[in-house]
């Protein structure tokens, strides 16, 4: 990738993961890849904003764009970390053994983890205070604590007088970014399209877990000037940048609910007598005018799952009962939403049973402390009559009006 200007002397640095089979974090496809930026500010004094992993030479592209600018990596006087995960920390061991005047800049909480993934020493750290403000030359860099952010040592840096804001693993997305369209006022209607979506997986599988956090870190920002947002993932917002904090906003609003007027249904099967319903329950839904969005357990990934029914009001879950139990990849998906805390959601379960049933029970008692609503359940022994299919879609249809009035 190439180097790109932002303003002035600000600078995007940036490479992609590009492996369709990469999983970021270990857990979640990005078969679309994804963008990681450093930013660097050019002046009396150089500036550097937040790493990049220490993988696929990626040090060595980044290395390679800042050599474009006349700069190398001992000519950097100021390191930011404004996050200390891997993705944006991973050079740091490297990079300081080679940079050994550049003073970093990092919060509190961030010092022990310098050497603890870095194996630098707390003495080269400034541990900032929230709202403080360093002077580089002609430009202003205030630090403002955002914990949990996603986390608890993350911060976010705003320059003053241009009125940027780096802003991190906030207000980014997954997707690989194009050299000739890095700013959201270069891109078509489609990828504008693209990346929304992409950001609300990212923030559903990376960040929703610290929705209340999020909320706090917007009203903390609210009153910023904001011009231009640059994140660590994604595309830089110098257009509009109100629109991807809308976005945000909302994401988060999300967890406290309603969330939109949809449903997220998704189906496991054993033997096909539970799936057999599936059309059924999907014709009674749209009936209604409700988006649903389908799955299946195994075969969808649960990142994919996740973010679906974040955004979505309604949940409907379609398994059989396995060894008086929730059918397992049924409880994988299961847990993972919780564990992520989508909560506020109307809720209705049907599936098919052998000797004896079970997976209500099971069902009822994983969710227990969900905040989910359970509006009702139908199972039927083996496989399913047309008295069932006639319960089934009475059943739908309460389901539906109900999640109308959580909606209105």
């Amino acid at each position: 990738m190439k180097f790109q200007k932002i303003v002035d002397d600000v600078y995007r640095l940036a490479v992609n993961i590009e492996d369709e089979n990469y999983l970021f974090e270990g857990i979640w496809p990005i078969p679309h890849g994804i963008s990681i930026n450093s930013y660097l500010i050019k002046g009396e004094k150089n500036v550097l904003i937040d790493l990049t992993q220490d993988t696929m030479d990626f040090p060595k592209a980044i290395s390679g764009q800042m050599e474009e600018i006349s700069l190398s990596v001992e000519d950097i006087d100021i390191i930011i970390m404004n996050h200390m995960e891997p993705d944006h920390s991973g050079w740091l061991r490297e990079f300081c053994k080679k940079n050994t005047k550049g003073v970093i800049y990092c919060t509190k909480k961030a010092v022990p983890l310098l050497d603890a993934f870095g194996g630098v020493p707390a003495d080269r750290a400034v541990a900032i205070t929230d709202g403080m403000t360093l002077e580089v030359g002609d430009y202003e860099l205030q630090f403002f604590e955002t914990p949990n952010i996603h986390w608890p040592e993350t911060m976010m840096t705003y320059e003053k007088k241009r009125k940027i804001l780096f802003a991190c693993d906030a207000f980014g997305s997954y997707g690989k970014v194009a050299d000739d369209a890095v700013f959201d006022d270069q891109l078509s209607e489609e990828k504008h399209a693209f990346f929304e979506n992409e950001a609300l997986r990212y923030y559903a599988n990376i960040v929703s877990t610290f929705s209340s956090f999020v909320l706090k870190g917007l009203t903390k920002l609210s009153g910023l000037d904001i011009k231009i947002i640059c994140p660590s993932h994604g595309i830089i917002w110098r257009q509009n940048p109100g629109v991807i904090i809308d976005h945000y906003k909302r994401y988060a609003e999300y967890s406290k609910g309603p969330a939109e007027r949809e449903i997220t249904l998704v189906c496991s099967s054993m033997y096909g007598n539970t799936k057999s319903m599936l059309n059924l329950v999907v014709e009674t839904i749209r009936k209604h005018k409700i988006p649903v969005h389908v799955y299946q357990a195994p075969g969808d990934d649960v990142g994919y799952i996740l973010a679906s029914a974040w955004k979505s009001a309604g949940l409907i879950f379609g398994m059989p009962t396995y060894e008086y139990k929730v059918f397992p990849p049924m409880a994988h998906v299961i847990d993972e939403l919780l564990v992520k805390k989508v909560t506020n959601k109307k809720v209705f379960r049907y599936g098919s049973y052998g000797w004896v049933g079970g997976a209500q029970r099971d069902f009822e008692s994983k969710i227990e402390k969900s905040g989910w609503d359970l509006l009702g359940f139908y199972e039927w022994q083996g496989a399913p009559t047309s008295e069932d299919e006639e319960t089934l879609i009475k059943e739908i249809d309460t389901f539906c009006q109900e999640l109308i009035k959580f909606t209105e």
